[in-house]
């Protein structure tokens, strides 16, 4: 099964991190929607979205990207990182995917070091992550994709 994973990592690449793992021990086009803004994911059968959360969503980039990108029918599935330890991270993207009659296969998070905003005069939080055991756990998430 031909799987794209579709990503958005730039502040401290922690979303990056998994999924350098996951393209590390399996076949996987990684595509940086930052520098293929129109990339063609026509031919995967399998779709990831990948993003920090950026005040409590996935990155604009690529939220615009899958309104104008993803296929209708695929199987979807998502990864992310984030800072703050709720929130309805994935409200947008399951939208866009539901419009689309995308089959949603899971999601994969785990906390990353945050600076983005207020946390920046603290220091950041989530400092250490991911971690290893995380980033393991993002690998055989992916491995056990249905």
């Amino acid at each position: 099964m031909k799987t794209a994973i579709v990503y958005y990592s730039t502040h401290h690449g922690n979303t990056k991190k998994l999924l350098d793992a996951i393209a590390e021990k399996n076949e996987v086009a990684l595509i940086d929607v930052t520098k293929q803004p129109s990339a063609d994911i026509l031919e995967y059968d399998r779709i990831g979205f990948a993003s920090g959360i950026y005040y409590a969503s996935f990155a604009k980039e690529i939220k615009e990207y899958a309104e104008t990108h993803l296929p209708e029918g695929k199987d979807v599935f998502y990864i992310y990182t984030h800072g703050a330890p709720k929130g309805n991270f994935l409200k947008a993207m399951r939208e866009i995917a539901t419009q689309k009659h995308c089959k949603e296969l899971g999601e994969y998070r785990c906390l990353g070091y945050d600076t983005f905003g207020p946390f920046k005069l603290v220091g950041g939080i989530a400092k250490g992550h991911p971690t290893e055991e995380e980033i393991t756990r993002a690998v055989n998430f992916y491995e056990n994709l249905i």
